[in-house]
């Protein structure tokens, strides 16, 4: 843990937080070298950052809230609220973004005829039940959540997220093929061929440069930009109370399963990239997880999880400070502010999220990969097969299945398919060995 710099951090006792040291000089990376989750750049260049993360995250944000009709600025305030929270919560020891949750688009949508408050009330006892698990895990260890959710796990949960976020990725490459070419080559010329820090804010200077480009022409969405033209500059968020109905909440509990499931996927991750054992944080971080989304709940935003989009932008820049995050928090906290400023960033047409996405989430699943490899999981184990097998495809193909008036996507059955289906299968598997081995004793 660093000492107090001229860094800073967002306050608190130097044994509560990891505070900010900067990195060399602050304006300089050295090639092959990263920037560890308790340093920072120049602030400068740590706001670009930070914007970075934004363009990131908005625009899977944003669409969870429209999908389910709640206020997109509130979610934004909501989201940019609970990152804050969690990186105060992790001790600034875990960089993460917190974003709406896929996995409540399925619940939220079946319940929409209940109305937002009942909606709300599935979110915040969803939030509960999460920060319940961290406490769980902070009392008795990681080993409890290990024990279910080895490696071959948390790995299977990361590529199938990844793999299932592919087809938005690629529908969005072929609406704007030019656009998206741009993009794509702006960003990989960066981060393969630039030196230093613009390649590291490749995935920012490849969004911009494609929205200039889609601007002159004429690929910006007239929609959009007619919504540019009418935001108001500034206007407070909606807020909502919400109202606890029982068949709402049996909707959303499951949900539960699948954040647990990715917050320990994405710390994983964050360790796998970062180089750092921070097992020590899992609790920590479902607790905020779930404070954040008990906090949206109880005013009107979706859930929260940790962002498997950010993740991959940490991947291909290889800067991981939390200051970034802290910057991206308070950006989405303005731009809760200000519809004007969100409605600019919606114009981000599809081509450019296209270019952008069709990398970064090809590097989510491969984050996956890599802790499968640095675990080396044996897939010559048939349980180890057959469950990522099964799970892999439920999230790739987003298999949709139907519970009454819920329907569930490839995310939430991908992730309870291989939480639940390999300790069943492990427990069968050995007690068959057990029972082979005691009928070859008796032979």
């Amino acid at each position: 843990m660093h000492g107090r710099s001229s860094g800073g951090g967002f306050g608190g006792a130097e044994a509560a937080l990891a505070l900010w040291s900067v990195h060399g000089d602050g304006r300089r990376v050295r090639d092959g070298a990263v920037v560890a989750p308790d340093e920072r750049l120049s602030w400068p260049l740590t706001v670009g950052l930070g914007v970075q993360h934004v363009a990131a995250m908005f625009s899977a944000t944003v669409l969870v809230p429209s999908v389910t009709g709640f206020p997109v600025t509130t979610t934004l305030l909501f989201s940019g609220v609970g990152t804050l929270l969690f990186l105060l919560i992790t001790r600034n020891r875990v960089p993460a973004y917190l974003g709406s949750s896929f996995a409540f688009i399925g619940p939220l949508a079946a319940a929409q005829h209940h109305g937002m408050a009942a909606q709300l009330g599935g979110v915040l006892v969803a939030g509960l039940l999460l920060v319940g698990v961290g406490v769980a895990v902070k009392a008795l260890g990681v080993r409890l959540l290990e024990s279910i959710m080895p490696p071959v796990v948390t790995g299977a949960v990361i590529v199938l997220v990844g793999l299932n976020l592919a087809p938005s990725a690629t529908k969005s490459f072929g609406a704007q093929p030019v656009i998206a070419v741009i993009t794509l080559g702006v960003i990989l010329g960066c981060a393969v061929v630039a030196k230093g820090l613009l390649s590291r804010m490749s995935v920012l200077v490849g969004v911009l440069v494609g929205w200039v480009f889609a601007a002159l022409t004429g690929g910006l969405p007239e929609v959009r930009l007619d919504a540019l033209a009418d935001a108001a500059w500034f206007g407070p968020p909606q807020f909502t109370a919400p109202q606890i109905q029982p068949s709402v909440i049996l909707l959303v509990i499951p949900v539960v399963i699948v954040l647990v499931a990715e917050n320990v996927g994405h710390v994983k991750a964050v360790a796998a990239v970062t180089g750092r054992d921070l097992d020590g944080s899992v609790g920590d971080s479902l607790i905020a997880d779930g404070l954040a989304t008990v906090l949206a709940g109880s005013g009107g935003g979706s859930g929260t999880t940790t962002y498997a989009e950010n993740i991959g932008v940490m991947a291909a820049t290889r800067v991981y400070s939390t200051a970034a995050y802290g910057v991206a928090g308070l950006t989405a906290i303005l731009l809760s502010m200000s519809p004007k400023f969100g409605a600019l960033v919606n114009t981000i047409p599809d081509g450019v999220l296209g270019g952008a996405t069709i990398l970064l989430y090809g590097m989510i699943a491969l984050v996956g990969v890599r802790i499968w490899l640095n675990d080396r999981v044996d897939f010559a184990d048939p349980v180890n097969l057959t469950v990522v097998a099964v799970a892999v495809v439920a999230g790739a193909g987003d298999l949709k299945v139907r519970l009454g008036d819920a329907v569930f996507g490839g995310i939430a059955w991908g992730a309870v398919a291989v939480v639940c289906g390999y300790p069943l299968l492990r427990w069968l598997a050995n007690r068959g060995r057990g029972e082979v081995n005691g009928t070859r004793q008796r032979g």
